[in-house]
């Protein structure tokens, strides 16, 4: 085939010039490259005459970074809450425990009858009321009934004890009793549910 359409024109700038990746780096210092910019910021840090935001809510451009206080803050603690459940009473420990509660409780008990036996006696309520039995128990044989010698210190005291230790030994079996029994009834109702608060 003939190529009709004559002679074609020559580009000079393919014709006589290097190819792209043959051209030779402009002189100059090198460095690093930067792309344009659309907007050309000004040298002291500001975007047209506004400051821009710091990372802080602060502004940059040197000037010292403030943080305002947010006026909505909760000032007052939470409170956390945690709602358990008593599945289970261990007998032993509620005896060991009961135990020492009833132990302690006596002894207030004997301590107790002592200090009111002292103050009464002082108080004379027991010399008038005895004087007064006795008047009325009295016949030209006997004396009648002597309250002072009945009711005794010692005898007041060893009473007293007596019915402490059986406090101690009924108290601490009905609290067992009582765990066998809160065992049982827990394991068809579930058990006393408890809410825990804890303050922060």
């Amino acid at each position: 085939m003939t190529d009709t359409r004559g002679p074609q024109p020559q580009y000079e700038g393919y014709a006589t010039g290097p190819l792209p990746g043959e051209r030779e780096p402009a002189p100059g210092p090198s460095g690093p490259y930067h792309p344009p910019q659309a907007y050309q910021a000004p040298g002291d840090g500001s975007d047209g005459g506004r400051q821009r935001p710091g990372p802080g809510g602060g502004t940059l451009g040197g000037q010292q970074a403030t943080r305002k206080p947010r006026t909505g803050a909760r000032t007052t603690p939470r409170t956390r809450k945690a709602r358990l459940r008593v599945a289970k009473a261990d007998p032993w420990s509620v005896m060991k425990v009961s135990f020492l509660l009833s132990i302690a409780l006596g002894i207030c008990t004997v301590v107790a009858a002592a200090v009111l036996w002292m103050v009464m006696d002082a108080m004379g309520v027991f010399s008038t009321v005895g004087g007064t039995i006795s008047e009325a128990t009295g016949s030209n044989e006997s004396n009648g009934f002597d309250l002072q010698s009945f009711l005794s210190l010692p005898r007041v005291l060893i009473f007293t004890s007596v019915i402490a230790v059986i406090d101690v030994v009924l108290a601490t079996a009905l609290a067992t009793l009582g765990a066998f029994i809160y065992n049982l009834s827990a394991g068809f109702v579930g058990g006393v549910e408890l809410t825990l608060a804890e303050d922060e």
